[in-house]
């Protein structure tokens, strides 16, 4: 889908720069860009472009100079701290032909900050508040350094902090409401919607083989995917002016894909698989405790990443040798001695047991070889033995995976292991 920058109420554009060498030279993840496209997208806006620059300043005045040219929202995070590396405001400056001068609501919000904490400002901090002559300062309440916003040329940019946290409540509480009241005139007013799909159980060439010919009934919806291993996010996103229609062809593509890949979603909202899962079990008023060997503790981390898990999680054990699934969690030994370790006898033992231990609805136990090491020609790197016990039943499966990696197998077989307990969920209500 491209943006129509020809006619007369053409969509929006909008570019959005990080800077700093440590983003550049990738010692810090760049999860600004992310978090700043998405939400300019949701604004209605088109994001043609990420530009990374270093700490810059004659570069990053260039990039800002080029921007002006071609944007009319652009957003830039990072440099505006009191340390000589932080230059934006000096190349900022520079872009727009104009001098640094200490901004009096800047310097104050900086002194407010320090004394909400009854500490001392240091000289240094001063620095801070130094804008561009023509720039108006952002407030910024949960750190030393304020934004600002300025015009150059046809485009409005914003200058925020790179601190994550200090970031995103800027752009959400100062600078969204700002785009969408003041920069955004009502004949070139885009709605933007997105829904989300989460799969598990395809790689993600074949979610794309299945749905190259079904996409082509989309109308006007535009396709993506995002690969979280080893979950695939389908994404759907149009823009239009008017929501109603907007909102019925999106639901139209995601009747589709429904259609397409139905077996596979385990969310309609792009939640991650421990979400998905949280939600049904709270649903159910279900528990579950959980016997963990081959994933090391990981589905337990993954469930009570969620909050509210103290309502559905009950107990886990990672009973990775032998004796301590025999001494903990009561597996017998001859079933070790008859099948292994490694085998769906001891993952029903296991799950049952913790089940019971724990006075839960639901015990799920996993066992398997994450490798590199440690595989043979019967059981090779790469197998998994899950079990789910509930109240009366017990159901098991085997698979062997093609990944040699351990971090990816012992992630995909925890993700195996909730998926299987969540298919569980699912036949209790339907």
């Amino acid at each position: 889908m491209q943006a129509n920058e020809h006619s007369s109420a053409r969509i929006l554009l909008a570019q959005v720069v990080s800077t700093g060498d440590e983003v550049l030279n990738g010692a810090i993840i760049d999860s600004n860009a992310a978090f700043i496209a998405e939400k300019l997208m949701e604004q209605g806006l088109w994001v043609t472009r990420h530009t990374t620059v270093g700490d810059d300043a004659d570069r990053l005045s260039e990039l800002l100079t080029e921007i002006a040219l071609h944007a009319d929202i652009a957003v830039v995070t990072g440099g505006l701290g009191p340390t000589v590396d932080d230059i934006t405001a000096e190349a900022a400056a520079a872009a727009a032909g104009v001098n640094l001068s200490e901004n009096p609501e800047a310097l104050a919000s900086i002194q407010a900050f320090f004394e909400r904490f009854s500490r001392a400002m240091n000289p240094s901090d001063a620095k801070q508040a130094l804008l561009p002559e023509t720039a108006a300062p952002i407030v910024n309440r949960s750190g030393t350094a304020p934004g600002f916003r300025m015009k150059i040329g046809r485009c409005t940019i914003f200058f925020l902090p790179g601190v994550p946290r200090e970031m995103k409540e800027m752009m959400t509480e100062r600078v969204l409401p700002e785009i969408e009241s003041s920069h955004i005139p009502p004949d070139r007013r885009r709605v933007f919607r997105e829904r989300q799909v989460s799969l598990f159980g395809l790689p993600e060439a074949e979610v794309n083989q299945r749905l190259d010919e079904p996409s082509r009934a989309f109308d006007g919806v535009g396709l993506g995917m995002l690969a979280r291993f080893p979950v695939i996010i389908v994404k759907l996103f149009a823009w239009g002016s008017d929501a109603v229609e907007i909102d019925a062809k999106i639901e139209k593509a995601y009747a589709i894909v429904r259609e397409t890949l139905g077996h596979w979603i385990i969310s309609h909202t792009g939640e991650t698989m421990e979400e998905a899962l949280a939600r049904l079990l709270t649903e159910q008023k279900a528990t579950v405790a959980i016997a963990e060997s081959c994933t090391g503790g990981l589905i337990s981390d993954h469930l009570t990443n969620v909050s509210g898990s103290s309502a559905y999680f009950v107990f886990s054990a990672v009973s990775y040798a032998n004796e301590a699934k025999i001494a903990i969690l009561n597996v017998s030994p001859d079933t070790i001695e008859a099948h292994g370790a490694v085998s769906e006898e001891t993952a029903r033992e296991m799950a049952e047991n913790i089940r019971r231990m724990a006075g839960a609805d639901y015990g799920l136990a996993t066992s398997g070889i994450a490798g590199p090491t440690g595989g043979t020609d019967e059981k090779p790197v790469g197998t998994i033995c899950v079990a789910v016990a509930a109240a009366g039943r017990t159901t098991s499966k085997r698979r062997v995976l093609p990944f040699r990696d351990r971090a990816a197998n012992k992630e995909i077989f925890a993700h195996l292991a909730m998926d299987m307990l969540r298919r569980e969920l699912l036949a209790q209500i339907e």
